[in-house]
């Protein structure tokens, strides 16, 4: 498992999410399934949603940081779940990136950032949601979301009969991070990333990049697209579907340091808060930078 942490250039106290075939797997992993954790399993496993559990002593440290909990995930994806299977055991097992960088979408995405570094590419296509999966703790009382994703606070309240207690602060400094994501820079692509809120706002911004003599590039809504001026424009789908927008996040942060000539600046449009648009703000937060 070393090699992960030396393939990717992690941090070691950045914890390994385990991914398993079979429900029954967890059992091996974890103290305790929960009440929260059975209806959350039940509800969305196999699926985007990581949970986070007191771990058994047999689970190792290099997965953990050295924590007293592992995050668990059985992933919906045929190819993934039939290697899972085909094994039968766990598989540790981040995004297949370099640290830091935007995560993949596609296996050429993977081979830009490990070739050289990894044996082999397993080519399943283009990611669904195009982000990582929530991240929830459910090892106490309370369930805190560590990481939004493509199961939305929303939908897990919805299944737990219960809204999460609210505005509960995750220490991202804290000194072992619980899941993937929390304490580092994440998602950032070379190109320096500025983020705004609204059409006019938007404007304004490349207005001001561009009488600073910066090159720019610019990510928006389809219906956006003949409303801003910039010398590249990336289109993220239509406004009103965010999974469309979910899956291309990264693909533009990706894309964008392939644009020749090269520019300085991508200005990246802002979604609301909540639902899945939590979670690619999420990322976009983690990847934004000053000019």
């Amino acid at each position: 498992m070393a090699k992960i942490f030396e393939a990717k250039g992690r941090p070691s106290d950045n914890p390994l999410i385990l991914h398993i075939g079979h429900i029954e797997q967890l059992d091996t992993l974890v103290l305790e399934v929960n009440e929260m954790a059975t209806i959350l399993v039940e509800t969305f496993w196999p699926g985007p949603l990581t949970l986070v559990m007191k771990r058994k002593p047999g689970v190792p440290d290099i997965v953990t940081a050295g924590l007293d909990t592992v995050a668990v995930r059985m992933p919906d994806h045929p190819l993934a779940l039939t290697l899972l299977q085909s094994v039968n055991l766990p598989i540790a097992a981040p995004s297949a990136n370099r640290s830091g960088r935007p995560s993949p979408t596609r296996a050429s995405h993977v081979k830009a950032d490990l070739d050289g570094r990894i044996d082999a590419i397993i080519d399943g296509g283009a990611t669904g949601y195009g982000l990582e999966s929530t991240v929830v703790d459910v090892s106490g009382e309370e369930p805190v979301i560590l990481r939004p994703g493509g199961v939305t606070q929303e939908m897990m309240e919805d299944a737990l009969g219960f809204q999460f207690e609210q505005n509960r602060s995750i220490n991202l400094t804290e000194e072992a991070p619980r899941s993937p994501g929390m304490k580092y820079r994440h998602y950032a692509p070379n190109t320096a990333l500025v983020l705004t809120t609204g059409l006019e706002h938007t404007n304004d911004v490349l207005h001001e990049l561009k009488r600073s003599g910066k090159r720019t590039a610019v990510a928006v809504i389809d219906e956006w697209r003949e409303r801003v001026t910039a010398d590249v424009v990336f289109t993220l789908g239509a406004g009103a579907d965010l999974h469309a927008i979910s899956s291309n996040v990264y693909r533009v942060l990706r894309e964008v340091d392939d644009v020749v000539p090269n520019v300085d600046v991508l200005v990246f449009q802002t979604f609301v808060d909540k639902g899945l648009g939590r979670a690619i703000m999420n990322r976009l937060n983690k990847a934004a930078s000053n000019v």
